[in-house]
């Protein structure tokens, strides 16, 4: 440079926003391109303190002093619009070191910090959980729609991974999500989990997690969305039981008799069982019916349902057929203990009932098939039990005339 002329003529035809103050803050000189972004005219900034175009809340009443690291800010425009900006402040010294003014240099950040507002905003009030998780699964922001579902503090959740509040049984799904999106082998997960409530009670609730890539383009961040689903989860618990089980007894219908039914057939693949199944036919529901009327005969199925629950085990499937038949499947070690299933059903069966305050007599025919046969039907075991429990009830029958 050979003169001020030239100095004057690179800083006002700079493509950045810059001007030059004094030490207390009067602007001495502001080039095109800042005054394009304030909105002023070169007079109308020159010679005025640069306090007077900035925003209230972030004047700084010290008067302007050099900055490490650039400062965003507000300014005022002319008609009434604001301004972000990030100033950039240096200061010039002349040849023996002593300030004389100071260099701004300034960036308009507006958009930037509007979609910032705009995003901190919505998650802030967000009507569902938000929270931004490290790439550890350790909280570093959450929203109070968040902490009022898990029932802590802002500053408790704060810090805190979520495998701190995550069910042991929840977690290797949880792990396996985080690292598909650390990794890269999703954009974008959705899992259903439970969170242990602070006072202690399981909260069901479903996420769905995206990554926020850094300045390199990796991972730098996952921003989670999480919704209370418990109440859903026991509506469609109660659909699906609806379904698959008996309205009046709650033991399970034709559908799930002929899924277990399959299940138990696929399990003898193992060749270390047998399947049994077992059909029970009620003898005196019609004559209970016919004196007492339908309700009396409904309490004696649920009694009958009650005795076939207390005679086999815990693994075993109870299925009601419809009408008065009800079929018991199990895995068993050999056909021994098929047949004392068998009995111990026809057994539990022949008993006394109360219905409706009167005590009447339960009676019932069982008739059993097993079988180790991985290839056998449900449709033959069925058949093969029902042969046999007639064949014993026309015996008994015999036997009793």
């Amino acid at each position: 440079m050979r003169s001020g002329e030239d100095w004057r003529r690179v800083f006002d035809q700079a493509a950045g926003a810059m001007a030059i103050m004094d030490l207390q803050g009067r602007y001495l000189h502001v080039n095109a391109t800042l005054c394009r972004l304030l909105g002023y005219q070169p007079h109308e900034l020159e010679g005025r303190d640069y306090r007077d175009v900035t925003h209230p809340d972030d004047v700084d009443p010290e008067g302007p002093l050099p900055s490490d690291q650039p400062l965003e800010k507000r300014y005022l425009r002319p008609d009434g619009g604001v301004v972000w900006v990030l100033v950039a402040r240096s200061v010039v010294c002349d040849e023996d070191g002593t300030p004389r003014y100071f260099l701004s240099q300034f960036q308009d950040i507006t958009a930037r910090r509007e979609a910032e507002l705009l995003w901190q905003r919505s998650f802030a009030n967000a009507p569902i959980g938000m929270a931004v998780v490290d790439l550890k699964g350790v909280w570093t922001a959450v929203n109070d729609a968040l902490c009022a579902m898990l029932g802590y503090d802002r500053d408790e959740l704060l810090g805190m991974s979520f495998t701190d509040i995550t069910y042991e049984g929840d977690e290797p799904q949880s792990f396996d999500s985080l690292a598909d999106l650390i990794e890269g082998r999703a954009d974008a997960v959705t899992l259903e989990k439970r969170y242990r409530h602070k006072q202690g009670h399981p909260i069901w609730v479903m996420i769905r997690a995206t990554t926020v890539p850094g300045v390199d383009g990796s991972p730098a961040y996952v921003v989670s969305q999480y919704e209370d689903i418990g109440e859903q989860r026991l509506v469609d618990a109660h659909l699906a039981h609806l379904a698959l089980h008996d309205p009046l007894t709650g033991l399970a219908n034709r559908a799930l008799l002929s899924d277990r039914l399959e299940q138990g057939l696929q399990q003898l693949e193992r060749g270390d069982a047998v399947l049994a199944v077992v059909l029970v036919d009620l003898d005196r529901l019609k004559p209970v019916n016919d004196r007492y009327g339908h309700a009396a005969g409904d309490q004696l199925l649920i009694a009958a349902a009650r005795e076939l629950q207390l005679a086999v085990r815990a693994g075993d499937t109870v299925a009601r057929l419809g009408g008065d038949e009800f079929v018991v499947v199990s895995m068993l070690a050999d056909e021994n203990a098929a047949h004392a299933l068998r009995d111990r059903v026809e057994r539990r069966l022949n008993t006394e009932a109360v219905v409706h305050g009167t005590s009447v007599r339960l009676s019932a025919s069982v008739g059993h098939a097993v079988t180790a046969d991985p290839q056998d039907s449900p449709e033959r075991l069925l058949d093969v039990a029902d042969r046999e429990m007639y064949s014993r009830k026309r015996r008994r029958r015999s036997d009793q005339q």
